[in-house]
């Protein structure tokens, strides 16, 4: 496999062996069930369809409650398709575990960042905002916005106030510090898209050692 749906617990710090501190994230990867395969002869491409966290069945539609069902595996509340390596053989029913991860050096990081709600430019943006003595107006404002005169309106791509975060970002190429496969664990050096308990795609990266 390609990679594995993971869920992000948190940041920590661990020693290496000369006593170096490295900052990791702590990511629950698997076990994930294959729910699916894709074949070369039926679907044109090679993947496998995998699932993760267990779900109650009154919390999902029924189409995708029947396609769990019929592949015999527990119901999964994410249900996600990875890339198969060359070669490898998986069939439905199966069980991908962060082992896929034991010799591998680097992997890539997929999430949603932390939703920040409405924000005024100077958080948004990194403006600077107005002058902040006594009497002025325009302390947070974004100021002057579109010309007076031609074209007459705001140009497109004009930094405004507005939503922040709540976006798809992906790390890449996080050094794979530890596997632990006995806690369904992968520890990665560095942070990664996404709040506590996020859901997060962890693929093999392709950077050189």
């Amino acid at each position: 496999m390609k990679g594995l749906i993971g869920r992000k617990i948190g940041m920590t710090q661990i020693y290496d062996d000369n006593g170096v501190r490295i900052p990791v994230t702590v990511i629950e990867a698997g076990p994930c069930p294959v729910v699916q395969v894709k074949t070369m002869e039926r679907d044109g491409y090679v993947a496998a369809q995998i699932g993760f966290i267990e779900q109650k069945e009154h919390r999902m539609t029924k189409p995708v409650a029947e396609h769990f069902k019929k592949a015999g595996v527990p119901l999964c509340r994410e249900l996600k398709e990875f890339e198969m390596d060359e070669g490898e053989q998986l069939s439905v029913g199966d069980t991908v575990t962060v082992d896929i991860f034991k010799d591998v050096k680097y992997v890539s990081v997929r999430g949603v960042t932390k939703g920040k709600g409405f924000q005024g430019v100077m958080k948004k943006w990194g403006m600077r905002g107005g002058p902040a003595g006594h009497g002025s107006h325009t302390k947070r404002r974004p100021g002057s916005v579109g010309a007076r005169d031609l074209p007459g309106w705001i140009e497109k791509g004009k930094h405004m106030p507005g939503h922040a975060g709540a976006v798809n970002r992906k790390a890449l190429n996080l050094a794979v510090v530890q596997v632990r496969p006995d806690d369904n664990v992968i520890l990665v050096k560095g942070s990664v898209p996404g709040p506590k308990f996020g859901i997060v795609y962890v693929t093999k990266g392709w950077r050189k050692a």
